[in-house]
């Protein structure tokens, strides 16, 4: 990596981190953190916006939906500490796009390889919902990542409103959204330009998973597909 490449990573993290555009986030987060769940009552929360993670010269982009109120929020890294997370890494890891199974503190020695993971909103929402504003507010980091990550040629979108939030993003960079507008289905696999691939998959929240909408046969399948799409 470049210095000046570098430079703009650290940036792009100070601005992500110092953000405070959206009231009702900034007060959520923060709340959280003030009262805190009793098994994390020791801890210090995070409770600021979280920047993408992983590989800054992936081929994969990973688009989730915001941290987890007691997860990220908690531990300061996206899929993070909460059970979503769990799930999720032991799919990444199963298809050898991470180094381990779990993700359990910003210090765990986790790394993702050839991939890179980030969220259309960096702050944790109330109820877990997204405004419209909070989403286009959040847009600018996006755009930002986007424009640094430059061999991406795979976007694994996990739930519609991060397929959204993402192709948000896509046409405010200028590019293209091809029509008819691509839709969301778990598996769903649209081309969105030349080069880039847009994959769906189910959000692997706990919703999902423990009612059997998503199971990790049908996660792992998702990035296999990615894998065999950048071999």
């Amino acid at each position: 990596m470049t210095r000046r490449a570098a430079d703009a990573w650290q940036r792009l993290e100070r601005d992500v981190i110092r953000c405070r555009l959206c009231p009702r986030l900034v007060a959520h987060r923060e709340e959280v953190a003030r009262v805190k769940r009793r098994q994390y009552r020791e801890e210090a929360y995070w409770a600021r916006p979280l920047p993408g993670f992983g590989d800054r010269a992936a081929r994969l982009l990973i688009v989730g939906l915001a941290p987890a109120a007691h997860g990220g929020n908690r531990t300061g890294r996206l899929f993070t500490g909460d059970r979503s997370g769990d799930f999720l890494f032991e799919a990444l890891h199963a298809t050898g796009l991470a180094n381990q199974p779990t993700s359990m503190h910003r210090d765990d020695g986790l790394a993702l390889r050839d991939a890179f993971m980030t969220p259309v909103c960096r702050c944790a929402p109330p109820a877990n919902k997204l405004l419209p504003s909070e989403i286009r507010n959040c847009r600018q980091y996006l755009l930002r990542e986007l424009a640094l990550l430059r061999d991406v040629r795979v976007v694994v979108a996990l739930g519609k409103v991060a397929m959204d939030g993402f192709l948000g993003a896509w046409a405010a960079a200028g590019k293209r959204v091809p029509s008819p507008r691509p839709r969301f289905g778990h598996a769903a696999e649209h081309r969105i330009d030349e080069h880039t691939i847009l994959l769906c998959s189910y959000h692997p929240s706990q919703q999902n998973t423990f009612t059997g909408k998503l199971t990790q046969a049908m996660l792992r399948d998702v990035f296999r597909r990615a894998a065999r799409i950048l071999a």
